[in-house]
């Protein structure tokens, strides 16, 4: 603890390292940061941009940044992504920042943050072009977690032909993340042609009855091939799923 307290003293060490290195988290005007979850799970700490305030997601990147040398926001709309960036550019000016408009993920990473890298490859496969938002911020924390990702898009069950000519490369991933909607078929479909793990991600499109990813929800669930299923819409739960599998992958590797 004193070569941690001469650090700060020294200026080596922010206060909120310090204190996250203490404490496991580091709190601001905005909440708590959990810095230490990657350490302790392996699944990175992310902030969920809904329900808070552009300047209150900006907090909380900032102290991400400055704990942890990244930030991940999920859910997050065009002013928070200003807000984001101009707090992150005056606390690490050298930070570079990646955003997806239509998943609404961004990550901000310092130069000097080194992402792990996984002996593993995670397909991300969508039924229709309408699964992209989810799936893409499935796609995102696996990579963040280390794992290669492979997307495999548009292969619904609607033209059974797309989805008989990706078995190969669906055969060839270590773990699969399959989006539909609707009644949500694809990923019972994908089990029962691959021998790798299928984590089934129920989308909320689709109308009437059923709608919203109810059906798709509930179709996957009594799916008669093996398969998981997280929540509708939970790309990240997915991800974070998928990624620590590839964690235990490599780990044998």
């Amino acid at each position: 603890m004193r070569d941690l307290l001469e650090a700060v003293a020294a200026g080596e060490v922010s206060p909120a390292e310090a204190q996250a290195e203490l404490a496991g988290y580091a709190t601001s005007g905005a909440g708590r940061f959990d810095a230490t979850r990657e350490s302790r799970s392996g699944v990175p700490e992310a902030i969920l941009g809904d329900g808070k305030t552009p300047a209150e997601v900006a907090a909380l990147a900032e102290t991400a940044v400055e704990t942890t040398g990244r930030a991940i926001v999920t859910r997050i709309e065009a002013p928070a992504v200003t807000a984001v960036r101009e707090t992150v550019a005056d606390t690490a000016p050298a930070a570079t920042l990646r955003w997806d408009e239509r998943a609404r993920w961004l990550v901000a990473t310092t130069p000097s943050f080194e992402r792990p890298s996984l002996d593993a490859t995670v397909g991300v496969v969508t039924a229709g072009t309408s699964d992209a938002v989810p799936a893409g911020e499935a796609a995102m924390i696996v990579g963040e977690m280390g794992a290669a990702v492979t997307r495999v898009d548009d292969v619904g069950v609607a033209s059974m032909a797309r989805t008989i000519d990706a078995v190969d490369r669906l055969r060839d991933q270590d773990v699969l993340i399959v989006a539909a909607g609707r009644e949500g078929a694809l990923p019972t479909v994908v089990a029962g042609l691959v021998d790798v793990p299928v984590i089934g991600l129920p989308v909320s499109t689709g109308y009437g009855h059923g709608g919203n990813g109810e059906a798709a929800l509930s179709g996957m669930l009594q799916s008669c091939t093996a398969l998981s299923v997280v929540n509708v819409d939970a790309g990240f739960t997915a991800g974070v799923q998928a990624g620590l599998i590839a964690r235990q992958i490599d780990a044998t590797r």
